[in-house]
């Protein structure tokens, strides 16, 4: 019968071949860290993404799996944090896709935005090692009290109760953001250092909680920001860092195809033309990719 060590490491391959991810210390801090010490005690109620992506229609409701054995935890399936308010510890291959376009490296300085009970705040806590550092926000005070527990055994990381919109994380190397997002919050490019990544949910709001668009990789380089898209999801959203006003242009991006073309944001003063794909005050996300953007603001 396999161990629960056994289980964990057949898990992390599981999730490095499920994500493609190409970071062996990502791979390895699946493999080592404790899934079952961030959910609570059991019973664990255990679900399908696809049965959760269906229940996100209103046709469904979403259907758990209950277990007592930690071993089962070790799959592709989300874990249940409050099944009342349908809130869970996210599935596993689609955080391991996403950390692993943040390009850890030992020493970086992260920043997780709804780090939730801790868990993938963890495993980036083993990638960036004792050098670097994670700052982590939950707004869910019952969650980042659980976090702040989970994560006491980490001196390199740091839990924070409350909005993640309005807390300023300091200079990061890279940054996680973890809630659905109608624009990259300026706050977030401002500090990113120079080679800093940040990866955000791009969302229209479906239903009030929830929302549905793209996760977009951008990277602060050449004075600029490239930007790539990661996937396409389905996530709950930061209420506060929406904006009302690009409410209809997201839902327009997205129904076109338009919002699958962001090769970069541009921060400078410009006219509204064809490139912009969500042209805002602040902020425009853009399929112009760098070099034209970067021509563009110097004029």
């Amino acid at each position: 019968m396999m161990t629960v060590e056994d289980c964990r490491r057949f898990y992390a391959q599981e999730i490095r071949f499920a994500a493609n991810i190409n970071s062996p210390a990502l791979v390895e801090a699946y493999a080592s860290v404790p899934r079952e010490k961030y959910l609570g005690p059991p019973p664990w109620q255990l679900g399908s993404p696809e049965q959760r992506a269906l229940s996100l229609t209103g046709k469904v409701g979403t259907s758990y799996y209950s277990t007592e054995d930690p071993r089962d935890l070790y799959h592709n399936l989300v874990a249940a944090l409050d099944v009342s308010r349908d809130i869970n510890n996210g599935q596993p291959s689609a955080l391991g896709r996403w950390i692993n376009a943040l390009d850890l490296k030992p020493g970086d300085r992260v920043y997780h935005l709804g780090c939730g009970v801790g868990y993938y705040t963890a495993i980036m806590a083993e990638v960036v090692g004792p050098t670097g550092g994670v700052v982590g926000i939950e707004l869910h005070p019952g969650l980042a009290a659980r976090a702040k527990e989970n994560l006491s055994g980490y001196s390199n990381v740091t839990v924070h109760a409350g909005d993640g919109a309005t807390f300023d994380p300091g200079e990061c190397d890279a940054m996680l953001i973890n809630a659905g997002t109608t624009h990259p919050h300026p706050q977030w490019l401002r500090r990113l250092r120079d080679r800093g990544r940040l990866v955000v949910p791009l969302t229209v709001a479906v239903t009030p909680t929830l929302g549905q668009g793209v996760m977009a990789k951008i990277v602060h380089e050449r004075g600029g920001f490239s930007a790539e898209v990661v996937t396409v999801l389905a996530i709950f959203s930061c209420i506060s860092a929406r904006d009302p006003l690009l409410e209809p242009l997201m839902a327009k991006a997205l129904t076109s195809g338009a919002l699958l073309r962001i090769r970069s944001i541009r921060r400078d003063v410009h006219d509204q033309g064809e490139t912009c794909i969500l042209h805002g005050s602040e902020v425009c996300v853009s399929s112009a990719d760098l070099a034209a953007s970067s021509q563009a603001s110097s004029v």
